[in-house]
């Protein structure tokens, strides 16, 4: 079941000019960041073989019916977290999932792989009509198939993807697909529009095809301004870029899971200190913690992402307004901040 595992964390054309794009380097059809080295199968198992797993329990009570607004005026937004790195962003009359995963497991099939502890926190039935879905890379807890397919029948949004995932999309009209570099940018109807931003990760989907399909955040933006929803990704001097060339954000989106064993791991995924020093990078804007509690995907339990998220907001001073973490299909309704009034002044935060 080695490939299983090896596909669970994938569970990744020589287009683009590299000096044209800070982003990364395309060589021999793979994408690569310059600055992070990339983990390989003797890697992986070491730490299969010497694994230290936290505590799991499985619960899939579904939530209740919910009926939630089915459109969010342009002065303000509204978030709710299902679970994992799946959001609903209600902005500007428009609804954008990121990352959607409804399957029982993360895996490219569903009698083995990585399960599901939690189910969904709010039922697939009860969306309002999604106009958009971001998908920040290729592994199968992030571009689940099944949900896919299920939202292409029931609401054809309009798919954004890093360059070359729209291979991974089968059964989505192409006219529906864009797929962006990093800093690029897809209009949807209206004022709004979803930027692609830097990340440190992989991909993977299969057994030789890693790093031939780029990964990335992305920021849902408009005049008013914008959320910054991270994907996966490892700490770098990408979150101090994103915030030179955008501004803060009104509300970041920062996975805090699968981030043990560190040696493994922090290329690749923040822990909650990092996810706390990112926050601080971007201008400390509002954060919502993602990417936990949902499927076993490290050696970090079921809550210790949580938990020692809870330990260094309180060590820092910081409130629950200040880093959200939010139950299961949890809302918040959220206002749009003015920009700082100078330069010098947003620097100092």
């Amino acid at each position: 079941m080695l490939w299983l595992a090896a596909l669970a964390l994938g569970a990744c054309t020589g287009r683009p000019d590299p000096e044209a794009h800070d982003s990364f380097y395309l060589i021999d059809g793979r994408f690569h960041t310059p600055d992070q080295p990339q983990k390989g199968v003797t890697d992986l198992l070491r730490w299969r073989f010497t694994r230290e797993p936290g505590d799991w329990e499985r619960d899939l009570t579904p939530p209740p019916p919910r009926t939630l607004p089915e459109r969010v005026a342009d002065d303000t937004f509204k978030v709710t977290f299902i679970n994992h790195a799946t959001v609903l962003v209600q902005t500007g009359g428009r609804n954008i999932l990121t990352d959607p995963i409804w399957s029982d497991r993360a895996s490219p099939v569903q009698w083995a792989g990585p399960l599901r502890y939690r189910a969904p926190g709010l039922r697939f039935e009860d969306l309002p009509p999604i106009d958009a879905v971001v998908i920040s890379h290729n592994h199968y807890d992030h571009l689940d198939t099944l949900t896919v397919h299920r939202l292409e029948q029931e609401h054809a949004p309009h798919f954004i993807v890093p360059l070359n995932n729209k291979r991974h999309l089968p059964g989505v009209e192409e006219e529906r697909v864009t797929e962006l570099d990093w800093w690029e940018t897809a209009m949807l109807d209206g004022e709004l529009r979803v930027r692609a931003l830097p990340a440190r990760h992989w991909s993977r989907r299969g057994l030789a095809d890693q790093n031939r399909s780029f990964w990335s955040g992305f920021g849902v933006e408009h005049d008013q301004g914008w959320v910054f929803f991270a994907g996966d990704t490892g700490y770098g001097d990408h979150f101090l870029r994103i915030r030179a060339r955008l501004g803060t954000p009104d509300l970041a989106l920062l996975p805090i899971g699968a981030y043990k064993p560190r040696w493994f791991m922090k290329e690749n995924h923040l822990s909650p200190e990092d996810a706390l020093q990112a926050r601080d990078d971007l201008g400390k804007p509002p954060m919502l913690a993602i990417h936990f509690g949902t499927f076993d995907l490290g050696d970090d339990g079921q809550t210790e992402p949580v938990d020692n998220l809870r330990m260094a907001r309180r060590e820092r001073g910081l409130d629950e307004e200040s880093v959200w973490i939010g139950d299961h299909g949890e809302s918040r309704l959220f206002l749009f901040q003015p920009a700082p009034c100078s330069e010098s002044e947003d620097a100092s935060h």
